[in-house]
């Protein structure tokens, strides 16, 4: 598919989408409705014959491969998958010098060598913003020195129950009557212990002074019907404070409604003529 564009012809860039749960099904969706300069060619999942039932009414019905077969197939390799399927999809698209956009950040971090293969092979990753907001912000100030970053998660108990760090330390968030914190620490711990929740935090930490030194915590508040998220940034060049209140999927409530509208106004970024933001 080509689009003529002030005499120059460009040619469409295709995508492969690996995982179709809540966020995967939603970018599949916009872009068979139509994305300028993308063109769905292949998508993914563990369960291959659920895969083809959900695109099977789509305009254009993509490819159903396996995980690791979307990188020869696709441009642009879209991560929405479990983290523990993440290097399935993320190593051979970037082997293959694609363009991977992972919506699992927080499986990243443990995996920083595929950012040294992307320098290999010529591969991009591009993170999107996901369920936060400020990371033009926190990018800019990042070119000079920042002092601090710090992030304080707030979301309803059942988005946060069944995570890692809650059931290896015995924490239970049942029953709550009162804001309850379950955990504080780096942005690279809430990772670790959070696989499925702070992604969010993962992307604020790539974006500013690091994993490591990004701080975290998250509550478990039964007043809550929203995901909340609070960043405070302390840099030579500025100082702010910026807080959003996300609606959770339905179907996934450990995440926000706008995750997946975030990964598709990425993917509009890569080939719209007018790009807003850095």
């Amino acid at each position: 598919m080509r689009s003529e564009a002030g005499g120059n012809v460009r040619k469409s860039l295709t995508v492969g989408i690996g995982g179709l749960g809540a966020i995967g099904r939603q970018v599949a969706a916009a872009i068979d409705a139509g994305v300028e300069g993308l063109e769905l060619v292949a998508v993914s999942a563990r369960d291959l014959e659920g895969a083809r039932a959900k695109v099977a009414g789509f305009a254009r019905p993509p490819k159903v491969v396996r995980l690791g077969e979307l990188g020869a197939l696709a441009d642009i390799v879209v991560e929405c998958a479990p983290a523990a399927v993440f290097e399935e999809v993320a190593e051979p698209a970037i082997r293959a010098g694609r363009i991977f956009v992972p919506s699992s950040v927080g499986a990243l971090l443990p995996r920083m060598h595929l950012v040294d293969l992307a320098r290999e092979t010529g591969a991009r990753i591009v993170v999107p913003t996901g369920a936060l907001l400020g990371l033009d912000a926190v990018r800019a100030v990042a070119e000079g020195t920042i002092h601090s970053v710090r992030m304080v998660t707030r979301k309803p108990p059942g988005g946060l129950s069944g995570a890692p760090h809650l059931v290896e330390n015995g924490i239970s968030v049942e029953g709550l009557t009162e804001p309850k914190k379950v955990f504080e620490g780096t942005a690279r711990e809430g990772a670790r212990g959070f696989p499925a929740n702070v992604n969010v935090a993962a992307a604020l930490s790539l974006a500013g002074i690091g994993p490591d030194r990004t701080t975290l915590e998250i509550w478990a508040d039964p007043a809550l019907d929203r995901n909340t998220h609070r960043i405070e940034v302390d840099a030579d060049s500025a100082r702010f404070t910026l807080e959003i209140a996300n609606v959770p999927s339905e179907e996934n409530p450990r995440t926000g409604k706008n995750t997946g509208l975030s990964v598709i106004a990425a993917l509009r970024g890569l080939t719209s003529t007018l790009k807003v933001g850095t």
